[in-house]
């Protein structure tokens, strides 16, 4: 008796939140064109200024608490750009549109039900919903970052003493993402079959250089079913051979870097790992901007001419690039697993996108452990092929361990490019083809 009376309990829970909390068309105009009637504002804040030690405390209601850190230490600045509209494709939009009234959460974390494509929650979140959190999760999960499919192409990863500024390691990979479900604009729509599997989501990496990690790559299949565990492969190449990654490994340092797997494109696992608290909507600054006018760097240039952002400030740990006053939702997930790493992170989450460009990651005491930057590059302004694609480019990043005083940094190329992405790459046949 006493489990059924829960059971009706949770379910009447969810009801409740949905009926409160249903979204409208209004909802959506709102959460896809935020800036529509006008930008954010802070007082003595202008695009083109400056902030570092001499002003940083003037901006601190606008700036995340690492970063404010930073630059009171004197480890960077920050350049203030214009806020700009981030305007996702047509298609994701209308495909939310469609899904009006439709999706709900289901009557536990990890369940949600009647979505086909689109943002399933565009309703503004509310301190007064209990499960808001998840809700902005689900939206990050099927949100658009890299669109259907896309590629990091190539992809450099360095590793720093910021003490020294020594650099310790340079290691270049390719990227690959693709979508098998819920694909609103590179065909096929909506869905690539056959998948008996039902895949919502696959990351296939290929490390290129140097040497002693060359052909090792990884691969992961994410489930629509949120409840079941990913499945996911490491091919060493001086092993030859592929094995299954234990769940515990996605914690681990990912080839000696300060990145987990599971830190990748801000959070890479299962809405159900976590507990998730909506915490509030602010105004801050974040890392956006426009690849193309950037000072960009003159190391790695490709043979089309596409240069890379340049690093700058203590150890060269920090992307060099102009931040914009933007809307954001703060949302707290901590592991269930009591075991995990981390007691907790705290992510920043532009509303625009649902891209997550920063994120705070706090040890099992409770103390700031990463801090973990995304640059978000206007597809507009960056390779031409990017061009119109409503992708929010991830172009830089810097994960900055703030107790080991150690950093990695990327610097991507992004291409939005079907072509680079047959299904084909994300099978273990081609992690053995690839190896040999």
């Amino acid at each position: 008796m006493r489990v059924a009376k829960t059971i009706m309990a949770a379910a009447l829970t969810t009801a409740l939140s949905a009926s409160a909390f249903a979204a409208t068309e209004a909802d959506v105009e709102a959460s896809f064109y935020p800036y529509k009637n006008g930008v954010p504002s802070f007082a003595g804040l202008t695009a083109g200024m400056t902030i570092d030690q001499s002003n940083a405390d003037q901006f601190k209601d606008v700036i995340d608490p690492a970063t404010l850190a930073f630059i009171k230490q004197g480890w960077t600045t920050i350049t203030v750009g214009e806020t700009t509209s981030f305007d996702l494709h047509p298609n994701y939009v209308q495909a939310t549109r469609d899904g009006l009234g439709k999706v709900k959460l289901g009557a536990t974390s990890g369940e949600i039900e009647g979505f086909v494509a689109g943002r399933p929650f565009p309703a503004e979140p509310s301190l007064d919903d209990p499960r808001a959190g998840e809700k902005l999760a689900w939206n990050y999960k099927y949100g658009y970052n890299w669109g259907d499919n896309a590629a990091i192409y190539p992809f450099y990863w360095k590793y720093k003493d910021m003490n020294s500024g020594k650099l310790e390691r340079t290691i270049k990979f390719n990227f690959h993402f693709l979508n098998f479900m819920h694909r609103v604009n590179q065909e096929p729509i909506p869905n690539i079959e056959p998948n008996p599997s039902q895949i919502f989501r696959a990351i296939y990496v290929q490390a290129l250089e140097p040497f002693d990690v060359k052909n090792t790559q990884l691969l992961i299949h994410r489930y629509e079913d949120d409840l079941k565990r990913d499945n996911a492969w490491l091919y060493l190449g001086f092993q030859r051979r592929v094995r299954r990654l234990a769940s515990g490994q996605v914690t681990d340092a990912f080839l000696g870097s300060d990145v987990m797997i599971e830190d990748f494109e801000g959070y890479n696992g299962r809405i159900n790992d976590m507990e998730w608290t909506y915490k509030g909507t602010k105004e801050m600054l974040m890392p956006f901007y426009n690849h193309n006018d950037l000072t960009l760097s003159e190391e790695h240039k490709e043979s089309d001419g596409y240069q890379f952002v340049e690093m700058t400030g203590k150890g060269n740990c920090f992307p060099q690039i102009t931040w914009q006053l933007r809307k954001v939702y703060v949302l707290e997930n901590v592991p269930k697993d009591s075991n995990h790493p981390i007691s907790k992170r705290v992510h920043y989450i532009d509303a625009q996108t649902f891209t997550i460009p920063r994120t705070l990651i706090y040890d099992r005491k409770g103390e700031l452990w990463k801090s973990w930057q995304i640059g978000q590059a206007h597809p507009d302004h960056h390779l031409p092929k990017n061009k119109g694609t409503g992708v929010a480019i991830d172009d830089s990043f810097t994960m900055v361990d703030v107790q080991a005083m150690h950093c990695t940094t990327g610097q991507f190329k992004g291409q939005v490019d079907p072509a680079l992405n047959p299904t084909k790459k994300f099978t273990v046949q081609n992690m053995r083809a690839s190896g040999r």
